[in-house]
């Protein structure tokens, strides 16, 4: 089974790596594809929506004769990144609280069955 990524998420991951370093578009996507399953069509948009947000900028530098475009966080990026990961670990806490105190309960239960046997 495979959880949906959102759109919040998405930029999240994508910036994240670019916190670290400037992506030229197809490494972004082959180091993004080592967490989730996501395709150069689906990564090009996402970028696309990152410039136009202004959390990223592009230039291009000469390579082998061509030219790649290669994207860089902006200040306003790092800021979003912020509020992504809050975002993320506000969910995650809230997730974890759910699954433990369903297995709590679970134990609970076993436990009680195993006093009346």
């Amino acid at each position: 089974m495979e959880i949906k990524v959102t759109a919040d998420l998405l930029d999240g991951l994508v910036l994240a790596l670019l916190e670290s370093q400037d992506y030229y578009g197809y490494a972004l996507t082959q180091d993004m594809q080592q967490a989730i399953s996501i395709s150069e069509s689906t990564m090009y948009p996402v970028l696309r929506r990152l410039q136009k947000a202004e959390y990223v900028t592009t230039y291009d530098a000469p390579y082998q004769g061509r030219n790649r475009r290669y994207y860089k966080i902006t200040e306003s990026g790092e800021n979003h990144l912020q509020r992504i990961k809050k975002m993320w670990n506000d969910y995650k806490e809230s997730l974890d609280a759910v699954f433990a105190a369903a297995d709590k309960r679970k134990q609970n239960a076993q436990d009680e069955e195993g006093q009346h046997e």
